[in-house]
């Protein structure tokens, strides 16, 4: 079994993966390290546990999304006549994401600045 050390936030953690799939273990990290580097901008310096935390709940709410959007895309499949009305739902969809980043960002900026208003 093939390894790869990977570094998220400054640590190198050694991993193993399945042959031929060194690569991805290494895009899964760097995308891991960019959620880190975006809460860290957002609300400062955090401990190591936080900013895990904080970036794998970033990650499952997009994942969470994705579903849903996987799922809504597969049930209007089979109905090429609503094209346009699906359009338009996704762009509300992708307004209403928008707007969720937004908000998670604004909550981390606050956590962040305990001189913030609340």
């Amino acid at each position: 079994m093939p390894q790869v050390t990977v570094r998220i936030n400054g640590y190198s953690y050694t991993v193993g993966c399945e042959e031929g799939q060194e690569q991805h273990l290494s895009a899964m990290a760097h995308e891991v390290e960019n959620r880190i580097d975006s809460i860290k901008a957002l609300g400062g310096q955090s401990g190591e546990a936080r900013l895990l935390v904080l970036a794998a709940l970033l990650m499952a709410d997009e994942l969470h999304d994705l579903r849903i959007e996987a799922d809504a895309m597969r049930a209007t499949a089979s109905r090429p006549a609503r094209a346009k009305s699906d359009g338009e739902a996704a762009a509300r969809r992708l307004a209403q994401l928008a707007a969720r980043a937004e908000q998670i960002a604004g909550e981390l900026e606050l956590q962040g600045n305990p001189a913030a208003p609340r």
